[in-house]
């Protein structure tokens, strides 16, 4: 069985308007296999690709070789496009990126993808700045399967929609990466699962990442599998693998900035007791955890840090997504920020249960508009979460995600 979505994704109409409209370059990262390549080359006249040893010889060669061999310099109807795809994994890559925007940003669109983070080094001094927009790019959504195009940035939520319940409990099941979510084949989603795991270890980490102990790396994320919408205890991690707490904390952030998985962190602004440095961890691929509520907490997590994250990207706001703790132990999993605001809670619950006290007490100590408990087993309503003022309710988690992105 083949989705629409297999042709087309939220991210080919946010790379067609950003060419129409943005001079600057378009970097996308993402995970790996989630179909960045696929995207970028729909929209890109031109494509080179570092792992190709010849297309690598034509970049170190520099920015005129490279547009001669690419034929950027032809007269055409419209600007062309050039895609340059790992380039991140060249040492001098934002050197080179600098010198070509420079040279040929009258003449060419830019487009640069890679697996590694490649937001992260802005940390640090950016060579690069005001010359690129980031788009990071995620697994197919419940929204996205019913929704392609760019929302409104006056409403920013979509109006709900029902999705079939074939492609939902693909996504459930399968995951949201392209290949096992269209192709909802369990030996398939194993295979691939497996081989995926085997080149984060044993590629990425060693192309990207410092790291040389891979096999205690490896135990640490077997550790982690079953820690997903956990909070991190490093202090325990360190002692299962026999490494230093520094050094779990550095291979935390290295698997996160691979795109393993991400780090939230507690809420603590107008929040009295609050915790404020344990963070929980979240796998990016919620397809093969066995736990029912690990799995369902980390399924809605990857769709609202899908959301916050676009949302962001697009330039509707500043969004954030953090959870909620207090040292007398009340929890809600999620709290989206907008702007510096706490906008909605989110709690979410396998099966339809009565509205927990925390959620309550949350949303009326830092007043957020909006506190919702996302039950997974219930069925589709047709009426928008965002359109009530009766607030903490229990909503689907089918409408509720579909307002998403």
């Amino acid at each position: 069985m083949v989705h629409m979505a297999a042709k087309h994704r939220l991210y080919d109409a946010l790379l067609a308007e950003h060419l129409n409209s943005c001079r600057q370059m378009a970097f996308v990262s993402g995970p790996r296999q989630v179909g960045k390549t696929t995207t970028c080359r729909n929209h890109a006249d031109s494509y080179a690709n570092w792992d190709n040893l010849d297309d690598r010889e034509q970049i170190l060669g520099g920015p005129a070789k490279l547009v001669d061999r690419l034929n950027l310099n032809r007269l055409t109807d419209r600007l062309p496009a050039v895609m340059f795809d790992e380039l991140h994994k060249y040492p001098r890559w934002k050197q080179f990126l600098k010198g070509f925007f420079d040279t040929y940003a009258d003449q060419v669109s830019i487009i640069v993808t890679g697996s590694s983070r490649m937001d992260t080094y802005r940390r640090g001094d950016d060579s690069l700045m005001g010359r690129y927009f980031i788009y990071r790019m995620h697994p197919f959504s419940v929204a996205e399967t019913l929704y392609q195009d760019v929302p409104d940035p006056q409403r920013v939520v979509r109006p709900p929609k029902k999705m079939t319940s074939g492609d939902f409990d693909a996504l459930w099941n399968h995951g949201g990466y392209p290949e096992p979510f269209l192709k909802r084949d369990h030996r398939f989603t194993n295979r691939w699962q497996s081989t995926r795991l085997e080149q984060l270890l044993r590629g990425d980490v060693r192309d990207l990442t410092q790291i040389q102990q891979i096999d205690q790396l490896e135990m640490l994320v077997k550790l982690l599998a079953d820690r997903s919408s956990r909070q991190l205890v490093y202090s325990n991690l360190a002692r299962d693998v026999r490494v230093s707490i520094d050094t779990v904390k550095r291979w935390v952030d290295a698997l996160g900035s691979l795109h393993h998985g991400f780090l939230i962190k507690p809420w603590f602004q107008n929040v009295s007791r609050s915790l404020r440095k344990e963070p929980k961890w979240f796998l990016r691929d919620w397809g093969g955890i066995e736990d029912e509520g690990n799995k369902a907490e980390t399924f809605i997590g990857c769709h609202l840090l899908k959301a916050v994250e676009g949302w962001t990207d697009m330039g509707f706001g500043q969004f954030q997504l953090a959870y909620l703790r207090d040292k007398r132990q009340r929890e809600v999993d999620f709290v989206v920020v907008r702007d510096g605001n706490p906008w909605f809670l989110v709690e979410v619950k396998q099966r339809d249960e009565s509205i927990g006290n925390a959620l309550r007490h949350y949303q009326a100590q830092i007043k957020a508009p909006f506190a919702f408990q996302v039950v997974l087993d219930a069925d589709f309503v047709d009426a928008d979460c965002f359109a009530e003022t009766r607030t903490p309710m229990t909503v689907p988690a089918q409408t509720f995600l579909s307002q998403l992105l």
